[in-house]
């Protein structure tokens, strides 16, 4: 007999958004890494999270909307961006974090698959550059920019090109089956060196 998940029950009672969301987002991330995002519909999120449909729906737009952030819920503290004074040290200590979780299964494997999605689900794209991949790069750009501030970074270095160069190298390996072993911690160290070898304030 296949396993089934029972539907949570609810006492009656309007609750806090903030709690509901949490349940909505730990079922949408539970089914997401359970079936992929090709096995993943609102419904099993709702039936998971003993949330109604319609507060579901009026919060995410899109089942692809709704896929994202239930995956950012899980994984968003592991790879947040920190500013230890200390540029290498701080961009080596996400960039690494981020290839150890897209080399996991299932977490790397279903982010691939979000991002593949998202090349045909208008909402799911609007969703990554508002949700994941804006506010990660206003953060990259921040750091970069304290960096030049404390002078471990030439004013004159084009700090977009910067962010590209390191996070679209992890990227680009994690995408292209391939390479997607070759997406090591070492390989996070040397884009790391790379990119601030050609930026860095010479002595």
């Amino acid at each position: 007999m296949a396993e089934s998940t029972p539907e949570k029950r609810r006492g009656r009672g309007r609750r806090p958004f903030a709690e509901v969301r949490d349940d909505v987002l730990t079922a949408a991330a539970e089914v997401l890494m359970k079936d992929g995002i090709r096995g993943f519909t609102v419904d099993k999120v709702v039936t998971r999270s003993g949330v109604s449909s319609a507060t579901v729906y009026k919060h995410w737009p899109s089942r692809g909307a709704l896929a994202l952030d239930g995956y950012v819920h899980e994984v968003g503290d592991e790879i947040a961006l920190r500013d230890t004074g200390d540029i290498r040290a701080d961009l080596t200590a996400v960039l690494t974090a981020f290839v150890r979780m897209v080399g996991r299964t299932p977490s790397g494997p279903v982010f691939a698959q979000l991002i593949a999605a998202a090349q045909s689900d208008e909402e799911l794209a609007a969703q990554f550059q508002d949700h994941y991949f804006g506010p990660r790069r206003r953060q990259a750009f921040a750091l970069l920019e304290a960096a030049q501030e404390r002078g471990q970074i030439r004013r004159d270095a084009d700090l977009g090109t910067v962010v590209d160069l390191i996070w679209g190298a992890c990227y680009i390996r994690m995408l292209l089956p391939y390479l997607t072993d070759q997406l090591t911690p070492e390989f996070a160290r040397g884009v790391v060196e790379l990119a601030l070898a050609g930026v860095a304030v010479t002595q």
